[in-house]
């Protein structure tokens, strides 16, 4: 009796779930990790705050995030052609780059604290053994759907299969070099249940493979969510929805540790962005002026009282009407490429080391804000750091393994060591 009547209890659950298209299973996801793992959104959360307080006042470079997109099909509409992986790119910078030309449609509210946040993608050209590469992996699976059941009660295992060429997916590329991004089917029993999901930073790597069980690194999309010319529509039964490739967008904005706007609650539990208005759930709908106008007090400086921004990547409003990060929100995302996601900001391949006895260094703490030692040293080394635009900062020569960075300021920069054994090059963030 208890079977059946947990049975029932899903199947209607189920049901209604199917009637509403979830757009976002990142908090589920975030809430099954720590299922697995207690004191993984205690991580995330301090990653957060490091990100918030980082303040870097040069917001002008541009940071150019390496991806790769690894299409998992079963049948042809799921292999999705080039020229909308092409299209996702192009929306994903014309979205951070706030060049979109549907900005025109943003509330002049908002005008003051929107922009640019001098993030961009591209395609990787260098793959992970170091040969040149599209930056597209296509993979056929005898799974249909990888989603089950267990989705509506908080299990993500079924969709992580995704992530893994041992259970029908494909394995990611080196996640601390690369935005990987997983294109293919997450319907339920037949039923497109989720369009997307991400993993925010969490300073540990997500939990590195071999270290414990939880989630692998990256984004996945629905395959009829991803690019904005897709061929292939989604029906839910109530009318196609209008996918203009910003599932990607606002997915790529949790894995830069942005929380959904609203906070996943109520008016007391927001974003933790101090410039996005106060605000609830905005679901998807066609007519953008009829979603709820002002739901929440709030105080943002001398712009006060502001509407619920339904503008913006991280709502849940129909992608019509999102067109546009916050300052605050670009400031959190830089900061988190500036302190946790660091190895992102260009894909730089290593150096090839000698065969018969190559070096196996690592430097650490990194980030560092003072010293760093190198462990693995023989003998004596030439060291030398370079800025990140291949500038040579520092040259010695040293048996030492401390080194001490107090001179350099904040940023990127790369240490190269090098002795009778070969060379190796790392990458070194320098935090202040």
């Amino acid at each position: 009796m208890n079977k059946i009547i947990l049975f029932s209890a899903l199947f209607l659950s189920f049901s209604s779930f199917s009637q509403q298209i979830h757009k976002c299973g990142t908090h589920e996801a975030m809430q099954y990790q720590e299922t697995l793992n207690p004191g993984y959104l205690q991580q995330v959360n301090e990653v957060f705050s490091r990100a918030k307080d980082h303040q870097n006042q040069d917001r002008s470079t541009v940071y150019t995030i390496p991806v790769v997109v690894h299409v998992v099909y079963n049948n042809a509409d799921e292999n999705i052609p080039d020229s909308v992986i092409f299209n996702q790119i192009q929306v994903l910078n014309d979205s951070y780059g706030y060049t979109n030309p549907d900005t025109l449609n943003l509330r002049d509210t908002f005008n003051t604290i929107v922009g640019t946040t001098n993030i961009q993608f591209e395609l990787a050209t260098i793959g992970p053994d170091g040969n040149t590469t599209t930056g597209i992996t296509r993979t056929q699976t005898d799974i249909t759907e990888f989603g089950d059941i267990g989705f509506l009660t908080g299990d993500m295992s079924g969709v992580e299969r995704i992530k893994s060429t041992a259970n029908g997916g494909e394995d990611p590329w080196d996640q601390s070099r690369y935005l990987n991004i997983w294109v293919a089917d997450m319907s339920v029993l037949g039923f497109t249940a989720l369009m997307g999901y991400a993993t925010p930073p969490d300073g540990l790597s997500n939990w590195p493979a071999g270290s414990t069980d939880g989630m692998s690194d990256g984004v996945v999309v629905q395959y009829q969510a991803f690019g904005n010319n897709n061929p292939i529509p989604l029906d839910p039964g109530t009318g196609a929805i209008d996918f203009r490739g910003r599932t990607c967008v606002h997915e790529v904005g949790h894995y830069l540790g942005l929380r959904h706007i609203w906070g996943d609650g109520d008016c007391t539990q927001q974003d933790g962005i101090d410039d996005t208005p106060n605000a609830v759930e905005n679901s998807q709908t066609y007519g953008c002026d009829s979603l709820p106008q002002n739901t929440c007090v709030d105080n943002i400086g001398i712009l006060g009282d502001l509407p619920n921004m339904y503008e913006n990547y991280m709502d849940y409003s129909s992608e019509h009407c999102q067109v546009a990060f916050t300052l605050g929100q670009r400031d959190l995302m830089r900061g988190v490429i500036e302190t946790d996601r660091w190895d992102l900001i260009d894909n730089y391949p290593a150096l090839t080391v000698s065969e018969n006895n190559p070096l196996n260094l690592n430097d650490y703490p990194n980030p560092s804000n003072g010293n760093i030692t190198v462990s693995g040293l023989k003998g004596t080394n030439t060291i030398e750091i370079y800025a990140n635009n291949g500038q040579l900062i520092n040259n010695i020569n040293s048996t030492e393994s401390d080194i001490s960075i107090n001179e350099l300021p904040a940023g990127i920069y790369f240490i190269r060591i090098s002795n009778s054994n070969g060379v190796v090059t790392k990458k070194l963030s320098v935090i202040k």
